[in-house]
């Protein structure tokens, strides 16, 4: 065999190991992202241009934000819920931030 040849094989094989770990990482990966916590509040919210109306009155908003409490670290939780607000682009801001931040007991000077 041809060095080019060998050195295309061990390419491939190197290729095919990094595909298995990319797999095996995905399985063990469970838990949501801090992406999807921030999707999943943003469809939870009820909301015009000016203000988020549901958080303090929803049980959903709630249950979700012990989920997110428990599966990301701690210092993840203010820029998930100001993120989260933030893409409903609503102009009462910071309103709707105290309002789950509160809700979720969460510091916001992390």
């Amino acid at each position: 065999m041809k060095s080019t040849d060998l050195a295309r094989r061990d390419r491939e094989i190197k290729k095919a190991r990094k595909r298995e770990m990319v797999l095996e990482r995905k399985g063990q990966r469970e838990s949501r992202s801090p992406g999807d916590y921030i999707n999943e509040f943003a469809e939870l919210f009820f909301h015009d241009e000016e203000k988020i109306y549901n958080i303090e009155m929803s049980e959903d908003i709630l249950m979700l934000l012990e989920e997110m409490k428990e599966d990301l670290p701690e210092k993840q939780w203010p820029s998930v819920v100001r993120k989260a607000v933030k893409k409903t682009k609503v102009k009462q801001k910071d309103l709707g931030i105290t309002q789950l931040a509160g809700m979720g007991d969460i510091d916001m000077t992390l």
